[in-house]
């Protein structure tokens, strides 16, 4: 399982990756992992708020569909649309290709609630 040192991750089996004033929020390997082949991914519009703790899209598998939690409140100002077309990066690629949004936070502060990567790995070690 692959788990980059540089990003943050929450429990539902996000990761966040600060860039410039914002952020870009995906899933982890983990996470894809259980899932299976995915075979779909719904998305907010450019423009959405999002809410901490609360859906902003879903991934669909061949076994299940799951709800994406964001992880911090925010502006939605990028959306990966490569996704659309070719969900099965998520499988493929979970942090370099298939990166699902890019919020600009409504409080930074809201960033250190997150689990570093070895915090994630206890996590789901746990589970």
């Amino acid at each position: 399982m692959s788990l980059p040192k540089d990003l943050l991750y929450t429990k539902e089996h996000e990761w966040i990756k600060k860039e410039d004033g914002k952020v870009r929020i995906g899933i982890t390997d983990f996470a894809q992992d259980e899932l299976g082949d995915i075979v779909f991914v719904e998305l907010p519009e450019v423009g959405d708020e999002i809410q901490a703790d609360e859906p902003f899209g879903s991934v669909e598998s061949v076994k299940t569909v799951s709800e994406l939690y964001a992880p911090i409140n925010g502006k939605v100002v990028e959306i990966n649309d490569e996704l659309e077309d070719s969900p099965e990066f998520v499988n493929e690629s979970p942090y370099e290709k298939a990166w699902m949004i890019v919020v600009e936070p409504a409080d930074e502060a809201e960033l250190d609630q997150l689990l570093s990567a070895e915090q994630y790995e206890e996590t789901i070690k746990a589970d």
